[in-house]
């Protein structure tokens, strides 16, 4: 007997199928009910899935029937019923109403089948996360992260927790949270857990750390938030060519996993299943420098802000970094990821090694995803010379007191290492067709808005 058969006084939507013609008890909210003389019909849903409840006149008191004549949207009750199988439904059941009692009244319920402005609805979250596409969306995003848990678990890495609060930014300054640490003055909330996942990875050999993560970046663009979840894997002896295969692996495991566990939910946010059934290796590679000349090749502009306020078209410059319309662009010609390598080492950050064959370019990669999707996953070949890190550091002008001990794992058997991160909402923003990179939490933080 599982744990939750042991405790469960009641039934749950999703087993219906279990129990064809027997009578069990059903506890959740009322997502919609419609009344046809004397039938009353109502969507019941308990968050594992939805079944239409009958109710016909002759079947129950007429107490019981005016009582759910009453009921309005997500009020909460209890339906004890029959399980009758019905191919026309979406779940195979319907549930032949016996007895109602409510629970909870819901009266004025704000979000209603009518169409509802954005930052209604951000207003609104916590009751938008009922939405049967909010719904969906949550239900991927756990699946995405039991995934990344089921990949890394089997493939011999160590979970490595790292500090959330943090001494010094691990991707520059101009994009931290800062607040008082007791009598040791500013700390920071972390950007990312890459520097003490290096770390734990010459103890162990292959770790990940993964947890929320903060970016104090004034950006409204569709894939940004102030708040997020990254998974970040670290190896020792592993190069960028290991690395680049290992973000592929992963990648590839986590769609197929969604698409083995979530199709209804793919099915129901109208997710195109077919391109996410391409997502297999190999995926595309190519340089920075071939990105460049595709971009220039097909006239994908770079724009310009003049002094006077007017706007010029330039093509795409060698050493500028990439931003979304290059993104895109590049990645309408594949049908499944990208990875994008060897950048210009004026763009990433000081942690990254040089490439040996070209010291302008660092041994960097990006995974761009298609549909829009843009980058999920950043990563490189981290500096393993010490003498060279410390020099990057004081060109950086980063405070040396608060990486000695990151110096310190360069000192005592240093090794060839690489990493990267992922960005999981960006991940599932991707895999289920979310418009905007604020449906793929619960609960997203922006730089304008902070609750609920």
């Amino acid at each position: 007997m599982s744990v939750q058969s042991r405790y469960k006084s009641f039934h749950y939507i999703q087993d219906l199928s279990k129990f064809i013609g027997q009578e069990v008890e059903l506890r959740g909210w009322v997502y919609d009910r419609t009344k046809k003389g004397k039938l009353q019909f109502i969507q019941l849903r308990d968050g594992t899935g939805i079944v239409q409840c009958v109710l016909f006149k002759g079947a129950v008191t007429e107490e019981i029937f005016d009582k759910a004549s009453e009921i309005s949207q997500e009020t909460s009750v209890k339906i004890k019923g029959t399980v009758r199988q019905e191919e026309r439904s979406p779940s195979g059941v319907e549930l032949d109403v016996l007895d109602i009692t409510i629970i909870g009244h819901s009266q004025d319920y704000p979000i209603t089948p009518k169409e509802h402005g954005d930052e209604f609805l951000m207003e609104n979250r916590h009751l938008w996360l009922r939405s049967t596409r909010q719904h969906a969306i949550m239900r991927v995003r756990a699946r995405v992260v039991k995934a990344i848990r089921d990949f890394f678990d089997s493939n011999g890495f160590i979970l490595q927790d790292s500090p959330i609060f943090t001494p010094a930014a691990g991707e520059g300054t101009s994009t931290l949270f800062s607040t008082k640490y007791f009598e040791l003055g500013d700390v920071y909330l972390a950007q990312t857990g890459q520097l003490y996942a290096e770390a734990t990875a010459m103890a162990h050999g292959k770790v990940y750390t993964f947890g929320p993560t903060f970016r104090a970046e004034k950006s409204k663009t569709r894939r940004h938030l102030t708040e997020f979840w990254m998974v970040e894997p670290e190896m020792a002896f592993f190069d960028l060519e290991d690395d680049m295969d290992l973000a592929e692996d992963l990648v590839e495991y986590i769609v197929q996993s969604v698409l083995a566990d979530c199709r209804p939910e793919l099915v129901l946010l109208e997710r195109d299943i077919e391109k996410l059934e391409k997502v297999k290796r190999p995926f595309h590679r190519m340089s920075y420098t071939e990105a460049v000349k595709w971009l220039n090749e097909n006239d994908v502009k770079l724009i310009k802000k003049n002094a006077d306020g007017t706007e010029s078209h330039i093509d795409f410059p060698w050493g500028e970094d990439f931003g979304a319309p290059q993104e895109e662009a590049l990645m309408r010609q594949f049908d499944k990821p990208c990875i994008v390598h060897r950048y210009p080492a004026e763009v990433k950050a000081f942690y990254m090694k040089r490439d040996p064959e070209n010291p302008l370019c660092a041994l960097a990669m990006d995974m761009l995803a298609p549909d829009d999707a843009g980058e999920i996953i950043g990563g490189s070949q981290r500096e393993d010379d010490m003498e060279a890190l410390v020099h990057r550091i004081n060109e950086e002008g980063l405070p040396m007191e608060a990486f000695e001990w990151y110096v310190d794992l360069r000192k005592y058997g240093s090794v060839p290492h690489a990493g990267f991160g992922m960005g999981l909402e960006r991940v599932v923003k991707w895999i289920t067709g979310a418009k905007h990179i604020r449906e793929a939490i619960p609960f997203p933080r922006t730089p304008y808005r902070v609750v609920p």
